[in-house]
């Protein structure tokens, strides 16, 4: 009984549980919440990554490694119930912007992702997160998330088989008369049903749902077993840091620039989300946000040396704060939840493409409803903010709708006479996108 209460001693002290107003079984509950919620990474990951050439099963342990790293040091660092993962918009940027549409090996790109993570790591260190979150107008923050959210959509509409590509129209409705198309039908009917019966862990279930159809219908062949040694990293590990010198190709300037963005705004701009809703917002100021973002930085810089794309805060989050998660606790939790997962590797081979798709166009759904606080009303703000959401799915480049909005957006300000408004941050990343995109376009792929 006294070891007990020691025990109990230790883990208040280490996350002030009753200063939060919450108790140890509400926390473990929360976390095994949020790790439901979340726990499709594990196998999304190596399915996006997998498309560029990379080891999955390598990725499938890097995922988990590098999600327990940043688990645990949001716990222990900035005591907040938010998990941290591998993000979904990284890798899709990873995959089908820069190693399919630009030619770049993902070998040469993961040296990106590398130097990009030692870039984010200094900006913690150094404390310039202020500064370049408040450079950029909040209004294109939200559209490089909606952008994101429909590029991320359109790849799973792709993936899934409902839409095709098109000589004709470039796209077009895909074939219902193959028979893995109907999974992702399934999967992201059943899916949608059950957010929007807000079921915890609604993502997971679909996953899960969407797989057993496959395998009684015989689409998706049964594994040969469902527990295994955890897969080695072999294949990936620091490759990033080994392709180091490729970055002396200024293409890849572009490529560690919209990485470190992407990293640093999804990140930040979630973290804030959670915070409000958790109540954790003092004077409009997250309290520990520093710690926060290092805790992610040092995850995304163990992450790429392991051997996935960047990570972030979960927005999944929401869910294990929704049933009660207030401290570290429910992070530690979510961090044990991995560890114990990565020894069910061989699950990887029964989630395929159809299966992942409706969790892209559901995370996509999500993503994009940050449009409906841009403000459509004024046109210098509409333009530069339209064209970095449309350019990102339309032209396949992420990068290209972060391009659009960042040189639009200082000429329609000058137009409207609101030159004053925009940041001299923002004018020199005006020029440094003119000549990423130049240079990218006059360089040919490797």
């Amino acid at each position: 009984m006294e070891t007990d209460t020691n025990n109990l001693s230790f883990v208040e002290r280490l996350f002030h549980l009753k200063e939060a107003n919450t108790t140890v079984r509400r926390e473990i509950l929360a976390g095994l919440t949020t790790f439901v919620s979340m726990a499709y990474i594990l196998f999304v990951n190596p399915q996006v990554l997998g498309t560029a050439g990379m080891d999955k099963g390598a990725v499938f342990t890097a995922t988990a490694l590098s999600a327990i790293l940043g688990s645990v040091l949001m716990a222990l660092l900035a005591n907040y119930p938010i998990a941290i993962a591998p993000g979904l918009g990284d890798n899709a940027f990873f995959t089908y912007s820069v190693v399919l549409a630009m030619g770049i090996p993902w070998q040469t790109a993961m040296a990106g992702v590398f130097m990009s993570s030692i870039l984010f790591l200094l900006i913690s260190v150094l404390k310039l997160r202020e500064l370049v979150i408040d450079s950029i107008p909040h209004d294109l923050k939200l559209a490089m998330a909606s952008g994101i959210g429909l590029f991320i959509a359109f790849v799973g509409l792709q993936g899934g088989g409902l839409v095709v590509g098109s000589k004709a129209t470039l796209v077009e409705m895909g074939s219902l008369t193959v028979p893995t198309t109907w999974l992702t039908v399934f999967g992201l009917v059943v899916t949608g049903l059950l957010m929007a019966k807000k079921v915890p862990g609604s993502i997971f279930i679909g996953m899960v749902l969407t797989t057993i159809l496959g395998l009684v219908t015989k689409l998706i062949p049964l594994p040969h077993q469902i527990i295994s040694t955890i897969p080695s990293m072999k294949p990936t590990f620091g490759v990033g840091i080994a392709h180091l010198p490729d970055l002396a190709d200024p293409k890849l300037w572009a490529v560690v620039l919209v990485f470190l963005l992407v990293a640093f705004f999804d990140t930040a701009g979630t973290l804030i989300g959670l915070a409000e809703q958790a109540g954790f917002m003092k004077n409009n100021k997250m309290p520990r946000i520093g710690r926060a973002l290092m805790a992610d930085s040092i995850s995304m810089l163990g992450g790429a040396v392991m051997g996935t794309t960047p990570t972030a805060a979960y927005v999944e989050s929401s869910a294990g704060i929704a049933v009660g998660g207030r401290t570290g606790l429910t992070s530690l939790v979510v961090s044990i939840m991995f560890a114990i997962a990565m020894f069910f590797s061989p699950l990887l081979t029964v989630v395929t493409s159809n299966v992942t798709a409706p969790v892209l166009i559901i995370v996509g759904i999500l993503m994009a409803q940050s449009m409906k606080q841009i403000n459509w009303s004024k046109f210098e703000i509409a333009m530069p903010a339209f064209l970095t959401i449309v350019g990102m799915p339309l032209t396949y480049n992420i990068s290209y709708g972060f391009a659009f909005g960042i040189l639009f957006y200082p000429l329609t300000m000058w137009a409207a006479g609101r030159r004053k408004e925009v940041t001299p941050i923002m004018y020199i990343l005006f020029f440094v996108f003119i000549l990423l995109l130049y240079t990218i376009n006059i360089l040919p792929a490797k």
